[in-house]
């Protein structure tokens, strides 16, 4: 046992490395997407992926990701420790459950493990981000996030999803379009960019707002 778990200690690590200089040509998502697609027979049902670097991704956009997703992205190191209490307080005193993972977390969620509710899959994502957060910089998560979240059924990453929901390279994303495609992170398979509703349009209206205030990476 304990040669396994040692083995997948370097594996891990390994791993981490590894992608600190070398883009990933996939996804676990995307792979697994990509293999229901063949069994059932869906070819237009394919996952998109297409990777860009950082700096080739709306400078739009990227402020907008940290705006809506985690402002004090570059304060912690992974877990933001002021989120989560009150998320706590929220639950307490209005019995609303609501997520505080931040962009560590959903990068180390996106890159290394397939979705599910699981425990261990909670517990895989925390050990993960403590090691990005150890070996890679912020502009480098930032990096893999924008390029690996899920942005939709068959959608991953930034490119992919502005040539669906803009038919233009997420380049050339206006703050309006960033604001939108971002406000609908939280939960891509209910909310659409294309149909927004009242309230879809309200928190594409606060993360403009927060724009400016956000530092560029």
């Amino acid at each position: 046992m304990v040669k396994v778990l040692l083995g997948l200690f370097c594996f891990t690590i390994a791993q981490v490395l590894a992608l600190k200089f070398i883009n990933p040509p996939f996804t676990p998502n995307v792979v697994w997407e990509w293999t229901e697609s063949v069994i059932e027979n869906r070819p237009h049902n394919r996952p998109s992926y297409k990777w860009k670097d950082i700096e080739t991704l709306s400078p739009h956009l990227r402020r907008a990701v940290i705006a809506a997703e985690d402002q004090r992205f570059l304060s912690h190191n992974g877990f933001d420790f002021k989120e989560i209490k009150n998320v706590l307080n929220n639950l307490i005193h209005h019995k609303r459950l609501r997520g505080a993972s931040t962009i560590s977390m959903q990068t180390a969620r996106s890159v290394f493990l397939l979705s599910s509710k699981s425990v261990f899959r909670k517990l895989a994502e925390v050990y993960y981000t403590i090691l990005i957060e150890l070996f890679w910089d912020k502009e480098r998560i930032l990096e893999m996030y924008l390029n690996t979240v899920d942005w939709g059924t068959g959608v991953t990453g930034a490119e992919a999803a502005a040539q669906k929901y803009y038919s233009k390279s997420a380049k050339h994303l206006t703050p309006g379009q960033a604001a939108l495609m971002t406000a609908v992170l939280p939960n891509p398979h209910k909310w659409s960019v294309k149909r927004p509703t009242p309230y879809l349009k309200a928190r594409q209206k606060r993360i403009m707002e927060d724009l400016h205030r956000m530092p560029l990476l």
